[in-house]
């Protein structure tokens, strides 16, 4: 299994693309893709269908992936974006920290 530098259930904020400098929380990640589903980001519209569920079919919008390389953590203590780096405690467990502050990220 790939690892990453983000994880669901993070708050990132886009580097690049049209969505650049909006910040959203992680809602799944693609490791097969290397792409992950942020909320209010990547915006797309989807033409659907009349079916049983929708009779009316129409319009819909909804976020679409983006890679993972666009997106940077940002830190839950100062709110600021933030590289981060991994590091064993005493248990040998392995930890993400804030390149930025030194703090373990939950």
């Amino acid at each position: 299994m790939k690892k990453f530098h983000i994880k669901s259930g993070d708050t990132v904020k886009v580097l690049s693309g049209e969505s650049k400098g909006s910040t959203g929380k992680v809602l799944r990640v693609y490791t097969d893709k290397n792409r992950a589903l942020v909320e209010g980001v990547n915006m797309i519209t989807r033409h659907n269908k009349p079916s049983a569920q929708n009779p009316q079919g129409g319009i819909t919008e909804k976020e679409a992936p983006i890679h993972i390389s666009n997106l940077m953590l940002v830190d839950p203590a100062t709110g600021e974006a933030t590289k981060t780096g991994r590091r064993k405690n005493e248990d040998g467990k392995t930890l993400r920290y804030s390149k930025k502050t030194n703090e373990v990220i939950k």
